[in-house]
């Protein structure tokens, strides 16, 4: 789990106004389905279903390979499940989520057409959902608008990984703004937040760490850089050869007890800079075993990532107005190629062919059918397929995740404007579902006395003497991760556990070229539409 504070209030979230160009449509729907506008064309290369960053990044990969792309989305906004929304907002669409949808009418013959109905159902990938306000004088409705949190949250990107290179390549870093994160820290037992050295220099000015540990984390270092360094696979300075391959097989962390880094600095590697998923001191239990050689290559990106970006200092940045900002800059990408996109758009049922039952098309909610050689959708849709024409294989790989939102009263770290907290993986495994991010919170954190926490904001803990923060608004729930593949439909995967977006955008580039096999994902081409495209990214100091 990660902690993610900044200081002040967040604009506004941006709608439908955030998207603009002359090869976009907007259909300002009404509530009867039968006033819709119809579409125009009614025939695609692809159909998209749901304004996610996955939705989006093939949407614009297409387009930008000369597909003719539709991009639906039934909701009011753009970012689907990685969306960024009010707490307002946020709180409606996490209940409306959670909640069994009504049942859809079978499938069901179209008369007079080639294609029969299969009904498009809503699935709740979100349960468990605790909402909880200690201060609605303070966070009423006006001021509940002021934030902009995170729903697949949360989430920073290495400055140096594959997932920027991908917004760069694609020029929707256009369109975003990003902010440096200034400080990490790891959340101890004790109590106590350690800084994460991101440089030589800053390891020598820690303070936390004394001259032992300094001398034990300099030699780590130096080791990584040597075995980086040496291709030939000959021997350092020092006369040891590079890390054997027997070591790069084994667990990380049986590496660093071999290489004997104190319990403190072994955390900093492992969850801080490595970003390490579960607690890899319990390699039985673990279901993610960190390698040695794997982590070795997350040390190479976090160094290569401080002070890429002249305005991001450290290793890590973030879309300044939140997450829901990424697939929003896919989708205006998109838009310049040509693509159309559609909000409060329902999709209703999927048209199959009679013959084969291969995928033909989709109704939308007003009758209109509209027809696709290919199908992307949202995960929180499934296509209901009876058992006989379901081939074999069919079905989810399903996981879950919990995810908790705090706002408090004051800051963890007051001189610092923002930063990223990891918490101690190995202390907060005490029970499932929801335990563990009470826990979390219990531990960083404390709930007021009352609802109205202003006669306190702070709270001394029994095993600190530090003050902890008052919250003043909690949300906590539990989030399904599921991805379902049939034919020529497909769809993309939910947001994952992880801090960054590496393993959602490989399954994304992975669907993308199961699609279309020929295709490179963006490829170069010059922007005479857009003389400003450029590889820079716009950074707040």
């Amino acid at each position: 789990m990660a902690v993610k504070n900044e200081n002040g209030g967040a604009d506004e979230l941006w709608v439908e106004n955030k998207i603009a160009g002359k090869s976009i449509t907007l259909a300002a729907m009404s509530e009867d389905a039968s006033s819709y506008p119809p579409i125009e064309p009614t025939n695609f290369d692809l159909i998209v279903l749901g304004t996610g960053l996955p939705e989006s990044v093939i949407a614009a990969a297409a387009s930008a390979n000369g597909k003719t792309v539709l991009h639906l989305d039934p909701n009011p906004f753009y970012g689907s499940n990685y969306t960024s929304l009010s707490l307002q907002d946020l709180s409606s669409f996490l209940i409306s989520h959670s909640a069994p949808p009504p049942l859809s009418p079978p499938s069901a013959p179209s008369d007079g057409h080639d294609f029969t109905l299969a009904a498009l159902a809503a699935r709740p990938l979100f349960s468990h959902v605790e909402i909880s306000s200690f201060a609605p004088d303070v966070l009423g409705e006006e001021h509940s608008r002021k934030f902009n949190v995170d729903l697949c949250g949360p989430r920073v990107l290495f400055c140096a990984d594959k997932s920027v290179d991908l917004i760069l390549k694609s020029g929707a870093n256009q369109y975003i703004e990003f902010k440096g994160v200034d400080a990490s820290f790891v959340y101890n037992e004790n109590g106590k937040l350690t800084s994460v050295p991101d440089s030589r220099a800053a390891i020598f000015k820690d303070k936390s760490l004394g001259l032992t540990e300094k001398n034990q984390l300099m030699r780590f270092f130096k080791l990584v850089q040597q075995h980086l360094g040496d291709e030939g696979g000959g021997e350092n300075e020092s006369g040891n050869s590079r890390i054997s391959e027997q070591d790069l097989e084994s667990p990380f962390v049986e590496f660093l007890n071999k290489m004997r880094l104190p319990p403190k600095i072994k955390s900093i590697i492992l969850y801080a800079i490595a970003m390490a998923d579960c607690d890899q001191d319990n390699v039985e239990v673990c279901e993610d075993v960190l390698k040695t050689k794997d982590g070795i290559d997350r040390l190479a990106l976090y160094n290569a990532s401080v002070g890429r970006f002249p305005n991001a200092l450290g290793a890590f940045m973030y879309p300044i107005y939140g997450h829901g900002e990424l697939p929003q800059a896919f989708c205006r990408r998109a838009a310049v190629k040509g693509c159309i996109h559609v909000l409060r758009m329902p999709v209703i049922a999927v048209l199959m062919d009679k013959c084969t039952g291969h995928y033909k098309g989709v109704r939308l909610s007003s009758g209109q059918d509209l027809f696709s050689h290919q199908l992307i959708l949202d995960p929180s849709f499934i296509v209901q397929l009876p058992l006989a024409s379901s081939p074999p294989g069919l079905g989810s790989v399903k996981r879950k995740v919990a995810r908790g939102i705090c706002i408090t009263k004051s800051s963890l770290r007051p001189e610092t404007s923002n930063f990223l907290v990891v918490t101690s993986i190995r202390a907060l495994q005490i029970g499932s579902d929801l335990a563990l991010l009470n826990a979390a919170m219990d531990s960083l954190l404390t709930l007021p006395e009352s609802a109205h926490p202003e006669s306190s904001t702070t709270v001394h803990s029994e095993n600190s003497a530090e003050e902890k923060p008052t919250v003043l608004w909690k949300a906590l729930y539990i989030q399904e991760l599921t991805m379902d593949h049939f034919d020529s439909i497909s769809s993309t995967p939910m947001p994952d556990g992880n801090l960054n977006y590496n393993n959602i955008l490989h399954a994304t580039l992975k669907l993308f070229q199961k699609m279309y096999p020929l295709e490179e994902v963006f490829p170069e081409t010059a922007s005479p539409e857009n003389p400003e495209d450029n590889n820079e990214f716009s950074l707040e100091i």
